[in-house]
């Protein structure tokens, strides 16, 4: 980077400065790693030169093993994140299968495991476009996750998911399953070229639906963007300014249109359908049962995990950790 004359060639030195924050994410956990090796090795040295077993000095070097196997797991999870986008943030969208509120309540409580699963990791969560439902629950809702990896550890996430329980919403008590989906696509960075005609664009102003109080509900602030050439429509309300909101959205609509630009350049538009399939049976990635009995089970790659109301507070780790082993023990 001291090179001369790169700083006059902002997008080369651009460039430059992402390869060198690229480098730094694996040296410096590298480093840190080797770092505490050498320093469990000296112990071990340590206590082989005693003749006495020093007590505090066993459990110095048992905190070093732990410590560095952390942080060699957290450096093989990395090695699992190398793909062009998985070091981008997030738009992670929710549907709600059929099945009325039950589905849209399922959907609300999938968009809240999300949220804390993003704060577990200090990742910063924008609810860019939220539809309630009329009773409980929501119809759809497109959120922002901004942190790093946050992409490539969420892509774990595409697919349906499936709920087992006795409904709140049923006088008689009985058992009902429900189903939503869940998407992630990548947020595109500003400098990359995704062209977006004005004439291939309808948009549309409306009352914003949800709460927000007099100002949001009496003025035509919400925006609804159609890209008519393919079919993709993009919806924000958030904000009480029109303007800001057809921003959010143009962003929302140019990260879709990266997304299918990918599938089609890489000839994966067939594999990505798949993963849209119905919500309904057999279609699932994961199950989470909370009557007869309380159990997680990934349908991909098997695992079970028994405490459901821990993974709905957000801890997914190892869900998505086993998700991205399995993928890459495939491409090997």
């Amino acid at each position: 980077m001291a090179e001369g004359g790169i700083w006059s060639e902002p997008e080369r030195a651009k460039r430059v400065v992402e390869e060198v924050k690229t480098l730094k994410r694996w040296l410096e956990p590298y480093h840190a790693l080797k770092r505490r090796v050498d320093e469990g090795l000296e112990l071990t040295e340590l206590l082989e030169a005693e003749s006495d077993v020093d007590l505090d000095l066993q459990r110095s070097l048992e905190a070093e093993a732990d410590a560095a196997a952390r942080a060699l797991e957290a450096l093989e999870l990395q090695h699992l994140l190398r793909g062009p986008d998985d070091a981008r943030d997030a738009l992670l969208t929710i549907h709600p299968g059929a099945g009325g509120t039950e589905s849209q309540d399922w959907a609300e409580m999938l968009m809240r495991m999300y949220t804390r699963w993003a704060e577990r990791h200090g990742f910063e969560v924008e609810i860019l476009d939220l539809l309630e439902g009329e009773e409980a629950g929501i119809k759809s809702a497109e959120i922002e996750i901004r942190g790093e990896n946050a992409f490539g550890l969420l892509r774990a996430e595409k697919g349906v998911h499936r709920l087992v329980r006795i409904s709140p919403f049923d006088g008689q008590a009985r058992r009902h399953t429900s189903f939503a989906s869940v998407f992630v696509y990548p947020v595109v960075d500003e400098d990359i070229e995704i062209e977006i005609r004005d004439d291939d664009l309808r948009i549309d102003v409306f009352r914003a639906s949800g709460k927000g109080g007099q100002h949001v509900n009496k003025t035509s602030s919400a925006v609804r963007i159609t890209h008519l050439p393919s079919g993709i429509v993009v919806a924000c309300q958030n904000e009480r300014s029109q303007f800001k909101n057809k921003a959010t959205a143009l962003k929302m609509l140019k990260a879709r249109l990266y997304e299918k630009a990918l599938e089609e350049q890489e000839a994966k538009k067939a594999e990505v359908d798949k993963q849209k399939t119905d919500i309904a049976w057999g279609n699932q990635i994961r199950s989470y049962v909370f009557q007869p009995y309380t159990m997680v089970n990934d349908h991909r790659t098997e695992l079970k995990v028994g405490d459901v109301q821990k993974v709905m507070d957000g801890d997914l780790d190892q869900f998505i950790e086993a998700y991205l082993k399995q993928q890459a023990g495939r491409a090997a």
